[in-house]
């Protein structure tokens, strides 16, 4: 019985401190929500984050050391980037991008 209130303690303190991380930067920036600083971290964050992104996903799992050199990793964000330039719609993009990355890993193409 320890245990089964252990762990609902715990998952009720990580609900808690979850949800006050989402809502604490509404209650206390609602009153400068035209502040030129937050503008421009709302502007620029998004991309920056989604580039980070892929250079990590480029450096952790592409296979760089196959002889097709990382066309596991390059093919998909090919196909994301064309997609996107030519839908403009980010959901279809990626989940078109993600399908292509399973089926190449999923198919063992990755030691081509």
């Amino acid at each position: 019985m320890d245990s089964t209130l252990y762990i609902l303690s715990f998952i009720a303190v990580a609900t808690v401190a979850t949800f006050a991380t989402r809502v604490i930067p509404f209650l206390f920036l609602s009153r400068h929500h035209e502040h030129p600083l937050l503008l421009h971290i709302g502007r620029y964050l998004p991309a920056a984050v989604m580039a980070l992104l892929v250079v990590v996903f480029l450096i952790k799992s592409a296979s760089w050391s196959a002889p097709a050199f990382g066309a596991d990793a390059l093919l998909p964000c090919a196909v994301v980037i064309l997609l996107h330039l030519w839908h403009r719609n980010a959901l279809l993009s990626i989940v078109t991008g993600t399908a292509v990355y399973m089926a190449i890993q999923q198919s063992g193409l990755t030691t081509l």
